[in-house]
């Protein structure tokens, strides 16, 4: 039996009905149509479907939809606007440093495990802005990528941290 569903995604009160066996993936993707959190294993091994529910990092096939209900959850989609500024009042075209460093240190190639790599990456830089290499290695040791072979990956995310602390400074 279909039931109301209450989220706020990217800083936006927003309600689906949906089935009590739905994930959280399955309504940011079919319901709220926030299609870059994707859809990989489906078991939770891989990681492209991680999402920020109430800051820390989840695989979100896992996450039973209702039982993230009233949870504030962030998406590939918000992470610039409610990771930069808070408030979700960011300018279209911003992008959050974490997003800036992966694109100009090569941190991507095909972009199916990126939106997770991003979001774990954010969620490290916000609890450790000065991470070592070997945290980072482990704040993302649950986001699977078969194309970059991780060392850009974790280059970007270590220059990210770098400018997060700089503009801090």
């Amino acid at each position: 039996m279909k039931k109301i569903l209450e989220l706020k995604v990217n800083g936006e009160a927003r309600q689906a009905i949906v089935e009590p066996y739905y994930s959280l993936l399955d309504a940011l993707r079919d319901e709220f149509q926030m299609t870059g959190t994707k859809k990989g294993c489906d078991e939770g091994d891989c990681g492209a479907c991680t999402v920020l529910m109430d800051g820390r990092p989840v695989t979100s096939c896992l996450v039973l939809a209702h039982s993230a209900r009233h949870a504030d959850i962030t998406t590939i989609e918000g992470v610039a606007a409610t990771c930069i500024t808070g408030t979700g009042s960011a300018k279209p075209g911003d992008l959050h440093p974490v997003q800036q460093a992966f694109v100009e240190h090569g941190g991507l190639q095909c972009g199916f495990c990126t939106p997770g790599l991003v979001i774990s990456a954010v969620a490290l830089l916000k609890q450790n802005p000065a991470p070592t290499e070997v945290e980072v290695k482990y704040a993302i040791g649950g986001n699977l990528c078969r194309c970059t072979g991780y060392p850009k990956v974790i280059e970007s995310i270590m220059a990210a941290a770098e400018a997060i602390r700089n503009s801090a400074a």
